[in-house]
């Protein structure tokens, strides 16, 4: 029999903390018609044999609003870094200057804008989920300890803290969507 249950609260929100740690950085890949160097990430250039990031064949900058430009260190792969940002799905259209490679940011239409907003709640629902099985690995353990013994006061007490930390997490995954989809629409 169990002598005094003590769920590990700590593990369950630092395992949260990870799907928001997880949205922000998907957030920050999405366009916003603003220069951004985080929304090259997602590009893989076949380097060397490899798939590697952009950010590990060159240097990236944002010398004005509008503007990335990637200094490619390896002038071999400068065809390769502007065919991977052209296949990448980003809408950007890359200009070679030597081994700088440019890339304007053109201004988003509205239909693109609701696109992203669509795009970023689907990124906001993943970490709802991510959340919400967190909160599922707690009541669990908390069921298990209920076999073994666990009061039913303190099973009680256990079960709202689980869930008053979810509702804190799905609170803070809420505002995030709601500020990213904001700055999306934001002309």
């Amino acid at each position: 029999m169990a002598d005094e249950f003590i769920l590990d609260t700590d593990d369950l929100q630092r395992r949260m903390e990870g799907a928001m740690t997880a949205l922000r950085s998907e957030f920050s890949s999405l366009r916003t018609g603003r220069a951004s160097a985080s929304m090259l990430e997602p590009v893989m250039v076949d380097a060397y044999g490899q798939p590697t990031p952009v950010n590990q064949v060159g240097t990236v900058n944002v010398p004005e609003p509008r503007m990335v430009t990637i200094n490619v260190w390896d002038k071999g792969l400068v065809g390769k870094v502007e065919k991977a940002i052209r296949e990448s799905g980003l809408g950007i259209n890359p200009q070679l200057n030597g081994t700088i490679i440019m890339l304007p940011i053109p201004e988003l239409n509205e239909e693109r804008r609701k696109e992203l907003t669509k795009v970023a709640a689907q990124y906001a629902e993943h970490a709802r989920v991510a959340v919400r099985n967190v909160r599922r690995d707690g009541m669990d353990q908390i069921k298990k300890a209920k076999a073994d013994g666990m009061s039913e006061d303190d099973q009680k007490f256990w079960e709202t803290e689980v869930q008053d930390l979810t509702n804190t997490f799905i609170g803070h995954v809420d505002e995030a969507l709601e500020a990213k989809q904001a700055e999306i629409m934001q002309v």
